[in-house]
């Protein structure tokens, strides 16, 4: 019997999705309400998915060409709305699948994290997670009275204390302190509920947090660290990593070196699952497949310039002033932004224009290359997982409708279910468990 592996779902952001692209309805009239993200969480529920992970950024790009003209006119991660909103509404149309909003340490306090991520633990029954990031532009930074982000390195030895303080205030209400006793009159036994004083080097707190305990102790962590640092906070603290490392071998690589650096912190690396981010093309044939494959690809190569900019957002990199043609390896890309990315893109890059490099770097499906019928999508995640020895794959449909959403859940779970691959019911009521049960 093979091991089966996690799934979830990566929402790149909590507004408008996919503009333009086939399939897409109305989303440009009425994504202020987020019926289509409720649907998808029913949906993914109904396929055991572990979670739904919703992307963030706070601010309008404005680095490719010094202009927010691009950003704007094609709707790229822009209009979004407060993931904590869309989070609560997913969890109230849900029982079972974690949820997952992602907030960065320099938008919210500890305190202020804290407390939300408590109370959406606590109306969801146990289901919740928060992404932490430490940001990665200028921009967003100057939206919150500070004149740049710190250099890379020092966001993750901020994020370090940051941890120290939220932890320590999740921790503030022990295990039985809410009695509500009614004989005598005891709702919390004041005993158990205790200060944090937290003072660091960058935060501080005083607690208790008032909201009471999370039903899972702390929520679920997730982490995208892909640069040495990063990699090393991440290890010592989520428990579940989104991970953009392309080709099984590499995979595999980053995984082992993850797991040691987690054992290294004193931690079982079993509870820290790695998910690879994956946007396979399913079809009903392998000719039709490939047809939406070359669609795929028409696609990009119309919107170079979009995927690009894009791309600078992240890496605060303004490609307009690039030649399309030349040769990635004649520029002088660097980053204070995402490291990770850009060395990756670097990679594919290799001698390729930066056109063709870009195409190449967006036009691959993500770590792995799925592409097929439902059964022939789950025999490659099946083989990809055996050469990488786990944890599990996410979904980054860049073109995500009902019908990218009933493709995954109606059409390729049920053939990894016939696998043994993937779970048929959840076992536990809470998320960190699920996470946990292989």
């Amino acid at each position: 019997m093979p091991k089966p592996f996690h799934l979830g779902w990566f929402l790149q952001g909590s507004s408008v999705q996919a503009w333009g692209e086939p399939f897409t309805g109305a989303i440009g009239r009425d994504w202020m309400v987020p019926e289509l993200f409720c649907d998808l969480a029913r949906h993914l529920e109904r396929a055991c998915f572990d979670y739904v992970l919703i992307e963030d950024s706070s601010y309008v790009g404005e680095s490719y060409g010094g202009s927010r003209e691009i950003y704007l006119k094609h709707g790229l991660a822009v209009p979004r709305q407060d993931p904590a909103i869309t989070a609560t509404l997913m969890a109230a149309a849900t029982k079972r699948i974690g949820i997952v909003p992602t907030f960065a340490t320099f938008t919210h306090p500890p305190y202020l994290l804290a407390r939300m991520m408590a109370s959406l633990d606590q109306i969801s029954s146990g289901r919740a997670g928060w992404n932490m990031v430490t940001g990665s532009s200028d921009v967003a930074a100057r939206n919150y009275g500070l004149p740049q982000l710190p250099d890379h390195d020092l966001r993750y030895d901020m994020a370090d204390e940051y941890m120290q303080a939220v932890n320590g205030l999740w921790d503030s209400w022990e295990p039985g302190a809410i009695v509500a006793d009614e004989e005598s009159g005891v709702l919390v036994d004041h005993t158990k509920v205790h200060a944090v004083d937290f003072e660091g080097k960058w935060y501080r707190t005083h607690g208790p947090l008032n909201s009471g305990p999370c039903p899972q102790g702390r929520p679920v962590i997730a982490q995208a660290g892909g640069s040495p640092r990063g990699r090393q906070f991440a290890a010592a603290n989520a428990d579940t990593i989104v991970a953009s490392i392309k080709g099984t071998a590499a995979m595999k690589a980053y995984r082992d070196d993850v797991r040691a650096r987690a054992a290294a912190a004193g931690r079982d690396p079993d509870h820290v699952k790695l998910l690879f981010l994956v946007n396979p093309i399913i079809a009903g044939s392998r000719a039709e497949a490939e047809a939406k494959k070359q669609a795929r690809i028409a696609r990009a190569e119309a919107q170079v310039p979009q995927l690009l900019a894009f791309f600078g957002k992240i890496t605060n990199i303004d490609f307009a002033q690039y030649d399309l043609d030349a040769p990635v390896d004649t520029l002088d890309l660097r980053t204070n932004g995402h490291q990770q990315s850009l060395d990756d893109f670097k990679r594919v890059a290799g001698k390729k224009s930066l056109r063709e490099a870009m195409l190449s770097y967006r036009g691959t499906s993500g770590s792995v290359e799925l592409i097929g019928t439902p059964d022939d999508i789950a025999a490659q995640m099946a083989e990809a997982m055996e050469e990488v020895g786990g944890d599990g794959f996410l979904f980054s449909m860049g073109d995500v409708s009902r019908r990218t959403i009933a493709e995954v859940a109606d059409g390729l779970v049920p053939a990894l279910q016939r696998r043994g691959l993937t779970r048929r019911a959840y076992t536990y009521e809470q998320f960190r468990d699920n996470l946990r049960e292989f």
